[in-house]
């Protein structure tokens, strides 16, 4: 009997475990993709561009046999399993809340028909990594002693020369409709697709990453990985990663342990899915956020990036125009709206979700909450980053600046810490020190401290 091999954040063949189980035997494999209007509503036009592409990429490397249908996945993968008479659906596990209950619909839609998850996009899966007395991790650095101590398995084997794919244009299922793959016709920075993610991860290791502990904070340099993209759609698997990776070089071991926060953040997820939108540390929901017209327009200056603060303003125009924003910018850029203008973490997390192509829940979500001071393991309340210092630090010569504020290409000093403003940049929206003073009472009142 047939199986079907349903795609979700796995667009790759090789190391993919769920192929793997789905060959296991002597059926046809039907692959197929379910575009959720729900999803396409919330993801904006350059992550629909890079999903289209690596489908894209995916159907060609099947020959064309890729089924792409649209709707709620509960109601077509039943139907797309019945129709082939398949004797079960195979996926790679998904531990988001919304993934958890969207999987647990489509199961009691199959009626009987087994919904077999193997493998999942992380090094070692959520729930996997606990304390001596099974509880959960809430602290990031024992929960990566125990996380290198679990270790994870080899990338599987490959299966794509064995398996005998279906091709869906031989089907006369009525059931059976395809729809056109996504193409907003959106210009990208970068190429979706696994082929294009093997290579830029080859030259990444070739180039960068024996100097990665030291320029990893650096967005005028631009030698971090890329890998947020291909890992959020599983166009790469990061056991391939770490497979490259020797922890006895500085540069690997701040590589990996970078993926072990990226596996922390999928258990904090799975273990409170709450704190996708709440607070984790309940305390937090007790903080005084402002609301009305006047943090509207802030909102929107720190959107379109257009604060007076040339590296937030810089961060925020690089994710408009390219839907990638650096790590360590992510982090400033998260601080100034939380720390500065006082507005709630779930504005920029949803903003960030909607612009960014590698916008993940988990990381993106707990990402936001460690700059809050409201997650686990998160920065301390009193940690307010000064946008102007940061900038100075990690962009040193201002040539990041220059590159996504043309304003400032030039000034004598992009940073304006000293010396006049260029005519057409904005004056800061707030005063740094007043609002730094006004983040720590506010901080305070909740804290007792």
């Amino acid at each position: 009997m047939p199986s079907v091999l349903w795609f979700r954040r796995d667009l790759r063949l090789t190391d993919l475990p769920s192929l793997l189980a789905a060959t296991d035997g002597d059926g046809d494999v039907l692959g197929c993709f379910v575009l959720d209007p729900r999803l396409e509503a919330s993801s904006g036009p350059r992550r629909m561009q890079y999903l289209g592409d690596s489908l894209r990429h995916l159907h060609n490397e099947l020959d064309g046999r890729l089924l792409v249908v649209r709707g709620q996945a509960d109601k077509r993968i039943p139907l797309i399993a019945k129709d082939i008479d398949a004797d079960a659906v195979h996926i790679s596990g998904d531990f988001t809340p919304y993934g958890r209950r969207r999987d647990e619909q489509v199961q009691k839609a199959l009626d009987g028909i087994p919904l077999v998850a193997t493998g999942s996009p992380y090094l070692v899966s959520p729930g996997r990594v606990r304390k001596d007395d099974d509880s959960p991790y809430k602290v990031f650095t024992p929960y990566f002693r125990r996380w290198q101590e679990h270790g994870w398995r080899a990338p599987a084997a490959s299966t794509t020369t064995s398996a005998r794919w279906l091709d869906p244009a031989d089907l006369s299922h009525k059931t059976l409709r395809p729809v056109p793959i996504p193409d907003p016709g959106v210009d990208m920075d970068v190429t979706a697709g696994e082929a294009a993610a093997l290579e830029q991860w080859k030259n990444f290791v070739e180039d960068d990453l024996q100097n990665y502990e030291e320029d990893r904070n650096r967005p005028d340099l631009a030698r971090t990985s890329r890998m947020s993209g291909p890992l959020k759609f599983g166009t790469i698997h990061p056991r391939t990663l770490a497979a490259d990776l020797d922890a006895r070089r500085a540069g690997d071991a701040a590589y990996l342990r970078e993926l072990a926060f990226r596996d922390f953040y999928a258990d904090v997820l799975n273990h409170w899915p709450r704190s996708v939108w709440w607070n984790w540390n309940a305390d937090f929901d007790a903080i005084e956020v402002d609301e009305g017209s006047d943090a509207e327009q802030l909102f929107a200056a720190w959107k379109a990036g257009k604060t007076g603060f040339p590296i937030v303003d810089a961060g925020m125009r690089q994710l408009r125009d390219t839907g990638f924003m650096h790590n360590r910018v992510r982090m400033i850029t998260a601080s100034f709206l939380v720390k500065d203008l006082h507005l709630p973490w779930q504005w920029g997390a949803r903003w960030f979700l909607e612009q960014l192509v590698d916008g993940d829940m988990a990381s993106n979500q707990h990402g936001w909450q460690w700059c809050a001071g409201s997650g686990t393991d998160a920065a301390p309340y009193f940690r307010v980053f000064n946008p102007t210092t940061q900038g100075q630090k990690f962009d040193p010569a201002g040539d990041y600046i220059r590159r996504w504020v043309p304003e400032l290409v030039d000034a004598d000093d992009p940073h304006l810490k000293k010396g006049q403003r260029p005519a057409g940049y904005p004056d800061p929206v707030v005063d740094h020190s007043q609002e730094r003073a006004e983040a720590l009472r506010r901080y305070q009142v909740i804290t007792g401290k």
